[in-house]
Formats: C-alpha cells, sequence, structure tokens
C-alpha cells in the first residue's frame, strides 16, 4: 500500500509541476524581452553603417533570440520556481499539500522533474537553433555594414577589397589583457590587375589586425609579370589596407557559439598541434555542467520557499532569486577563472561551485525539516 501510495504521479504532483512550469515560463519570457530590447536600443545604434538598416537590425536580433533564451534559462528557472513554491506557501496550498501526506521530498522532485524537461529542451536549444541563429546574425550584420564580405563557410575567410581578394583558412579573436586584435591563419591575398590579370599572389602564415593596420608575418610574394616570375620571402610586412576587421570576424567561430561538438573537435586539434585550447575547453566543459548547474541552483533555493518565503512577498522571492543565480554566477566564474590562470582542470571548476550548491540544499532541507 504504502508503494502504491508513493506512485508517480498523482494528480497533485502534475497540478505542481504545472505551476512552477507556467511560472518560470512566463519569468524567462520577462527576462527575454526585456534583454531582447536592450539588443534592439544597441543595434539600432549601428543602423546607417553600410546597408545595414532598421530591417536587418530587427532580423539580428530575432536570429539571436535562441542564444539569449539558452544564457537567460537558468536565471529564469531559479526565479520562476521560487515565485512559484512562494506563492503556493503564501496561499497555504503546500500546506494542504502536506496535510494530505506530500513530503517536501516528493514536492521537490516534482519541481525538479519539471524543470528538467525544460533544460533538456535548452540543451539541444544550445547545440543546433542557437548557434545556427548566432552564425546567421554575425554573417548578416557583416555582410550588411560591409560589401568586402564574402561568406564561405567551408572554404575559409574571403574578402575582396578593391583589386585585392582575401582568403583565410581560418583565425580567431585574441586578446592579451585590454589589448585585443584579429588574428587570421594561413592567408592568401590575390591582386589582380584591371584587365582581370593575375599581378601578384602573397602568401603569408599569420595576418594581424591591431590598432596601427594590418601586420602579414612570413610572407612569401609572387609576382607575375608580362613574361617572368619573381618571388620574394620577408618576415614581416606592413598591408596598408582599409579591411573591415570587424566584418571579417564575423565568418570566425568564437568558442562560446559553437557545438559541444565543434568545441571538443576545436580542442581535440589544438591539443594535437601544441595550440592553447583552454578558451575552447572552458566552453566545452560549461556545455556539459550546463544542465547540472540549472538544477543544482533550483534545488538550493527550493527549500526557502517552506520557510521565510511563507510570509513574504513578490519582491522578497524575486530578491532571493536574483541573489542565489547572481551569486552562483559570480562563484562559478571565479573558479573558472582561476582554472584557466592557474591551469588546472576545467571540471573541477565547473563543479565546484555544483557541490556548493547541493550541500547548501542539504543543509536547508534538514533545517526546514528540524
Amino acid at each position: 500500500m504504502r508503494g502504491r501510495a508513493m506512485s508517480f504521479p498523482k494528480i497533485h504532483d502534475l497540478y505542481l509541476a504545472r505551476t512552477v512550469l507556467t511560472t518560470v515560463m512566463l519569468t524567462w519570457a520577462v527576462l527575454l524581452g526585456l534583454d531582447m530590447m536592450l539588443s534592439m536600443v544597441s543595434e539600432f545604434g549601428n543602423v546607417g553603417e553600410g546597408s545595414y538598416g532598421v530591417v536587418q537590425a530587427l532580423t539580428y536580433v530575432l536570429y539571436t533570440v535562441p542564444r539569449h533564451a539558452y544564457t537567460l534559462f537558468p536565471t529564469a528557472a531559479v526565479i520562476g520556481a521560487l515565485m512559484a513554491l512562494g506563492q503556493l506557501a503564501a496561499t497555504s496550498e503546500l500546506t494542504a499539500l502536506r496535510a494530505i501526506g506530500l513530503s517536501r521530498r516528493r514536492m521537490t522532485l516534482a519541481v525538479m522533474i519539471a524543470l528538467s524537461l525544460l533544460t533538456v529542451l535548452m540543451v539541444i536549444n544550445g547545440e543546433t537553433l542557437a548557434p545556427m541563429g548566432q552564425r546567421s546574425a554575425d554573417v548578416l550584420k557583416a555582410s550588411s555594414r560591409s560589401n568586402n564580405l564574402i561568406v564561405a563557410r567551408y572554404s575559409g575567410v574571403w574578402a575582396r577589397e578593391g583589386a585585392i581578394i582575401l582568403n583565410a583558412e581560418g583565425g580567431e579573436e585574441r586578446s592579451d589583457g585590454d589589448d585585443r586584435w584579429l588574428e587570421l591563419s594561413d592567408v592568401r591575398l590575390y591582386e589582380f590587375e584591371d584587365d582581370g590579370r593575375l599581378q601578384s599572389l602573397a602568401v603569408a602564415k599569420i595576418a594581424e589586425h591591431r590598432p596601427g593596420g594590418w601586420l602579414l608575418r612570413e610572407v612569401t610574394r609572387t609576382t607575375f609579370d608580362a613574361d617572368s616570375v619573381t618571388r620574394t620571402q620577408v618576415a614581416e610586412e606592413r598591408w596598408d589596407s582599409q579591411l573591415d576587421a570587424t566584418a571579417l570576424s564575423a565568418d570566425i567561430d568564437r568558442p562560446r557559439y559553437l557545438t559541444a561538438r565543434e568545441l571538443h573537435e576545436s580542442v581535440a586539434y589544438r591539443q594535437r598541434n601544441g595550440l592553447d585550447a583552454s578558451d575552447y575547453e572552458e566552453h566545452y566543459w560549461g556545455r556539459w555542467f550546463y544542465p547540472l548547474n540549472v538544477l543544482a541552483l533550483c534545488l538550493a533555493a527550493i527549500p526557502f520557499a517552506f520557510g521565510s518565503l511563507r510570509s513574504g512577498g513578490l519582491g522578497k522571492r524575486l530578491f532571493i532569486g536574483i541573489v542565489f543565480a547572481l551569486g552562483f554566477w559570480l562563484l562559478q566564474t571565479q573558479f573558472v577563472k582561476m582554472a584557466s590562470a592557474f591551469k588546472f582542470d576545467f571540471r573541477v571548476a565547473y563543479a565546484l561551485p555544483t557541490v556548493i550548491m547541493v550541500g547548501v540544499s542539504m543543509l536547508l532541507f534538514r533545517k526546514r525539516s528540524g
């Protein structure tokens, strides 16, 4: 009989899950709406550059909705869960549920299962719609702001400036403190005559765009004259070009916008070639710990619904939800930065805040049960 009494789900489990899901989704919609408004204000500042108009700005923002939804979901989950359970506690519905034999553990389980469904959808979104949408948004913005960009997803980066066409196998945005620059690798510069004849071909191992302009490294230049071919090699060469580095960077995949599979491949490639893979490892393990972070954060916050939130209002629940979300984010960010600085495993950096939150949850449950 006891086993049947604990069967799952019952109508009260479904009611609790539905209430939490509804509140989380409403909270999520509000946060996402505010975030989209801020994004629109930011994008409108770029209107007028090239052919980038209001329609392009709105389209850009729409393309980025899946990524913003993925980023905001953990915050929406903890705030929405607290608001839903706090409201049920304020109206004595949680007391009634406990009076019919529904334990706190069972109520927590119902909430966590409901949140797990949304978390799974967000994980799928983070591996499909979010990176696809962000890439489309970046290409749209760059191609509208600069007429030099040629989109070529599977043959590297292509761009044109006057009679010169640039092709690079890949590249990335680099930084050293406040100094940031764009670095392209395996670069080829094709320069043509007015009649379409190839005048010269320059092959550079690296092309850097810094505040002072473009710098080519390890350059081999082949010049084609009417009846001869000349080849020269230099260690460094300045390239006097007005090519928009911002437009080029849009066609370069940034680690935070890659899928977990692409991140894994990038980490493996850099490790095989002795390159720094820390940026890619950071985001790769962040994807794996994303669902655990969401559930651990909500699990640590739920016990408040059985205690002080019963006498609190909406403002108090909202405040505690924001404090939990912000505190967890700051804690994890610091651990990840330390992992990057001191070169220890990113899995440890992501796991420690999660373990701390689970420990907090267990202590709070014991205190509320006492």
